[in-house]
């Protein structure tokens, strides 16, 4: 039997035993059907009113003010490696919690669109592909069937590497800054 998949509250992938159900919350981006565990999102925003931050990486469309807190968000499209996301009427900001050692702090995702809560079982869940996925196998936790079709389960937690969009953020400073003769 295949090793089984679930999100643990912390959005790491674990293997699973027996047949425990666990809520995603599915959103489409860029004509592609993605979910996230349940357990890491905190609430699910209109687009808008965000603050660009300039010499920031694509990815990082800028941020929010909520409730007084500053919110980062990400858009998920370009950090995949595509193209930015263009906003569209049904765009939103899925706002989610994320932990780094013993620190919680909150991101945001732009999504094209939230579609729905969903429960997939453990049994219902394949490894991630070794290839041929639009998105770098790592981000990938597991592939959920639901009603004959895939939809790709994120590792939030890799997607969203403070450390790795740290770095990320580092080399487009540098390669932004001029060069001296």
């Amino acid at each position: 039997m295949a090793q089984q998949l679930q999100q643990t509250s912390g959005g790491r992938a674990v293997a699973a035993t027996g047949g425990e159900v666990q809520q995603y919350l599915t959103f489409t981006l860029s004509g592609e059907m993605f979910a996230l565990g349940i357990l890491n999102v905190k609430e699910i925003i209109e687009y808008g009113n965000l603050t660009e931050i300039p010499m920031m990486p694509a990815f990082i469309r800028g941020v929010i003010n909520l409730r007084g807190a500053v919110v980062p968000v990400i858009d998920l499209a370009a950090r995949f490696g595509g193209t930015p996301a263009t906003v569209q009427r049904r765009t939103c900001i899925v706002i989610v919690e994320m932990l780094q050692g013993e620190d919680k702090y909150d991101l945001g995702i732009m999504v094209d669109a939230v579609s729905e809560v969903l429960e997939i079982a453990a049994s219902e869940i394949e490894p991630p592909p070794s290839f041929g996925a639009r998105i770098r196998a790592d981000f990938i936790a597991g592939m959920g069937k639901v009603d004959g079709h895939f939809v790709i389960i994120l590792d939030i937690q890799r997607v969203l590497s403070v450390e790795e969009m740290t770095l990320l953020t580092e080399v487009g400073k540098s390669s932004a800054e001029p060069i001296a003769a």
